[in-house]
């Protein structure tokens, strides 16, 4: 007989600088399969400013990346209790972006990119917060098959979407850009696809011009 309990749990997550509260841009960053914050974020911090602050957290699944020692890398969710996973995850953005916002006097505005199985993990999420997502960056990655679409229709309705891939991302497949078409069109949304000369992989240049059009 299968049972569950709930106690207080510690996650991780990494920050482009100290808050200052006063910040007019915070852009919540999700890794992908197998990486950790403190390193994805690196990525992303010579866009560091004064008004703009980055957070990644840090998904709380962790496993080796090959064998049993060696480099250590974290998941947001895999087959094995899912659901359980997905609730979890949702509890954990939701206690993070409650407990920061609470800290500012002037809510900033609020930008959501995920990475890879962060894409999903992202639209899952955002498609039920009680915040409004601005901007949402689905980088080499997408919309998951599994949000509800009446929820997800009416929260991006005003949210400005992106999909980026690389022109080289073997992790893509033409069966998952079929999906998404169909999901695009379901959700009745304008998405703006960007294709950058690379892999799986945040790619600097595409992102400086995300980021610039953001200002």
């Amino acid at each position: 007989m299968k049972k569950s309990i709930n106690f207080q749990y510690q996650a991780q997550y990494s920050v482009s600088h100290e808050p200052t509260f006063e910040e007019k841009e915070i852009w919540l960053i999700l890794h992908g399969y197998g990486q950790l914050a403190e390193f994805f974020i690196r990525k992303f911090q010579e866009f560091d400013s004064s008004d703009r602050l980055f957070i990644a957290p840090e998904a709380t699944n962790y496993g080796y990346l090959k064998g049993f020692a060696g480099r250590v890398g974290a998941n947001w969710m895999t087959k094995h209790e899912r659901e359980l996973s997905i609730q979890n995850n949702h509890r954990y953005l939701d206690l993070l972006m409650e407990n920061l916002l609470s800290q500012y006097k002037d809510i900033p505005t609020i930008k959501l990119l995920g990475f890879s199985q962060g894409a999903a993990t992202a639209t899952r999420w955002a498609s039920r917060w009680a915040g409004e997502v601005d901007q949402l960056v689905l980088w080499s990655g997408g919309f998951a098959q599994d949000m509800v679409l009446e929820d997800a229709r009416e929260k991006f309705s005003q949210t400005e979407v992106s999909l980026v891939m690389g022109d080289q991302d073997d992790m893509i497949r033409p069966e998952s850009i079929e999906i998404q078409q169909e999901l695009i069109k379901n959700l009745n949304k304008d998405v703006k696809t960007m294709i950058f000369r690379g892999g799986h992989e945040i790619d600097i240049e595409m992102l400086s011009r995300i980021l610039e059009s953001s200002e």
